[in-house]
């Protein structure tokens, strides 16, 4: 027999009719616990983990309403279904108006039983799947999970904290690769908008006619393969967030379209007669100096005011190096439950290339050399050899300068040791180094050391 089908608590006073009804319901496949009160019930409620509760109204004691009420109040969200008796629908409708999720009559017919049962234990299975769904996706985008502990990054945690209690338009600014959408996502997830929709879309992906339709919508036929109505994305964001990535490569014309619908709060479609009510959060983004386009005329600056109430400066990552050791490991650990792999660190020499290139992808591009050495590496350690090309020639650079100036300082420090033993007698000093006093004043005069 199988026993997932779900976890069900029969609530009636009548031992025969709990007799009946568990034999149904276990026949079909169904868990069944039973009790004869309504306080037993909530005793089984708060011990089970039960997909639905079906009760009898008339219970002694507790009625089967009182117990819905209780189980209201304490914040159980199981269906629950109510047994009346024939003829009494006076009693089905209270229970309704309570919020039970569905009544039977009684007798009861097994087949009425089943389909009612089966259909409140999907009610409450999908509940559950949409409630850890949500917290999935709240704890993924939080703001908590923006990787960073230098001071900069700090200081925008903070600020995410702070705008998130608002609806201010806000303005992310940062180089490509730096975390903006992220940063979208935290405020969106930590408002009050969180049970709304999220809709990021990237002003840069579409031509001006294709934006302006992806944004506001259009009619049937208003524009050549228009062959059906479209709702825009921002009224599918109603309730919730539009964020304009690359704002700045927005069109002049979109610019004032999109300018009166944030003056108004009302779009209209292409083609369309009739304004549309629109509640949505805006949060844009750029890499684009904004101001200076403003000047040059390409961009409106009443919408960038309009935008910009609240400005977030993401930094770069050659600007937060103290970060790179923590995003690392994160990004290690991201990509070894990935690809089922059990890569324990990253060679030490490989942590100092990090620190030494300067990520013009920034966290993003770090990312990516991560998830590429994981796939690559055999070994436990990530060493040089799994690293871009880019990132060992630039390190080998770095490497081979910071060893020169280190053997010019060891040869600078050895000549001052010599002269300062011989009281700077150069004839004294060649020798004890056993080179020529000719060489040893070539070498002087190099170093800054020959008197004027």
């Amino acid at each position: 027999m199988n026993n997932n089908k779900g976890k069900i608590l029969l609530v009636d006073d009548e031992a025969n009719t709990l007799k009946v009804l568990s034999a149904i319901l276990k026949k079909s496949g169904y868990d069944v616990h039973t009790s004869r009160t309504a306080e037993e019930a909530m005793d089984r409620v708060s011990r089970l983990n039960l997909d639905t509760v079906i009760t009898d109204y008339r219970l002694p004691g507790m009625s089967g309403a009182e117990l819905l009420d209780a189980m209201k109040e304490k914040g159980y969200r199981i269906p629950v279904v109510m047994l009346t008796a024939y003829g009494t629908i006076e009693k089905a409708v209270d229970a309704m108006r309570r919020g039970a999720f569905n009544y039977l009559t009684k007798p009861v017919n097994p087949d009425e039983l089943l389909t009612v049962t089966r259909e409140a234990v999907e009610k409450h299975r999908l509940m559950l799947e949409n409630i850890s769904l949500k917290s999935q996706l709240k704890e993924r985008n939080s703001f908590k999970n923006i990787i960073g502990k230098s001071h900069v990054m700090q200081d925008i945690f903070n600020l995410i904290e702070t705008v998130s209690k608002s609806n201010s338009n806000v303005m992310i600014i940062g180089e490509s690769g730096t975390g903006k959408e992220l940063v979208a996502r935290a405020i969106h997830y930590e408002s009050l908008r969180a049970n709304g929709s999220f809709i990021p879309i990237d002003c840069a992906a579409l031509p001006e006619e294709l934006l302006e339709s992806e944004l506001f919508g259009h009619e049937k036929g208003s524009f050549t393969g228009a062959y059906e109505q479209k709702t825009g994305q921002i009224e599918l964001a109603n309730g919730g967030t539009v964020f304009l990535d690359e704002i700045g490569e927005l069109s002049l014309n979109i610019q004032k379209k999109f300018l009166r619908f944030l003056q108004e709060r009302e779009i209209l479609r292409v083609g369309g007669k009739h304004r549309i009510k629109v509640d949505v959060r805006i949060i844009a983004a750029t890499n684009r100096d904004l101001e200076s386009e403003i000047k040059k005329g390409n961009f409106r600056e009443d919408l960038f005011y309009r935008l910009n109430v609240v400005t977030i400066h993401v930094p770069p990552l050659r600007e937060r190096k103290e970060d790179i050791p923590l995003l690392a490991g994160h990004f290690l650990n991201k990509f070894n439950k990935a690809n089922n792999r059990a890569i324990t660190a990253l060679d030490s020499e490989v942590m100092r290339a990090f620190m030494d290139y300067d990520w013009p992808g920034n966290v993003r591009e770090l990312e990516n050399v991560i998830e590429r050495a994981v796939v690559l590496c055999p070994a436990d350690v990530i060493t040089m050899k799994y690293l871009p090309r880019s990132i060992r020639e630039m390190h080998s650079v770095e490497k081979g300068v910071s060893e020169a100036l280190n053997l010019i300082e060891t040869e600078k420090k050895l000549l001052l040791g010599a002269l300062e033993r011989t009281s700077w007698n150069q004839t004294k000093a060649a020798e004890v180094l056993g080179i020529s006093r000719k060489q040893l004043r070539t070498k002087m005069k190099h170093h800054g050391l020959l008197p004027e």
